[in-house]
């Protein structure tokens, strides 16, 4: 079965949002942290481009190894994390339509049966090459969520 219509559009157009949810906004107000214990609308960007690769490795493992187990994701031990924190905001963006560009190469290029592969999730067990994508992409909304509600309370201290 292949990948639905609504994952396939999310694929291509989701991390668009991210131009509009942040329009008009200096870079130095996005690394501004609203509440001092949580990320910034800058934060939560650079880890959408650090957590990319990590997801086109897990696709990559899938398609050429069975059922390959996955530890959780944690963004602070992540050496691309502050690698992405030390990019210019607009480089984030063309870094992440790049990479969101490669996951749907790679996706596209996915057969009926591959789309069926497994991969373990500590917290979720076996999820398919499907059920990974749409995990990818609740993940992705989530923080692109964050990153409004960001933006709007920068928005509200502004005026």
């Amino acid at each position: 079965m292949p990948l639905s219509a609504s994952i396939s559009t999310r694929l291509r157009h989701q991390h668009e949002s991210l131009r509009e949810i942040t329009r008009g906004l200096a870079e130095t107000a996005l690394r501004q942290r609203i509440n001092p214990d949580k990320w910034s609308a800058f934060e939560h960007i650079a880890h959408l481009a650090a957590y990319q690769p990590v997801f086109i490795s897990r696709l990559e493992k899938m398609a050429t190894a069975p059922a390959p187990s996955f530890e959780r994701y944690v963004a602070e031990k992540d050496p691309q994390f502050p690698t992405c924190l030390d990019k210019s905001f607009a480089d984030l963006v063309e870094l992440i339509s790049a990479q969101a560009a490669q996951v749907n190469a790679i996706l596209a290029h996915t057969n009926d049966a591959d789309l069926l592969r497994t991969g373990l999730h500590p917290k979720y067990g076996l999820l398919t090459v499907t059920q990974w994508t749409e995990f990818y992409l609740l993940h992705e909304a989530h923080h692109l969520f964050s990153i409004f509600m960001l933006t709007q309370d920068l928005r509200t201290a502004r005026v």
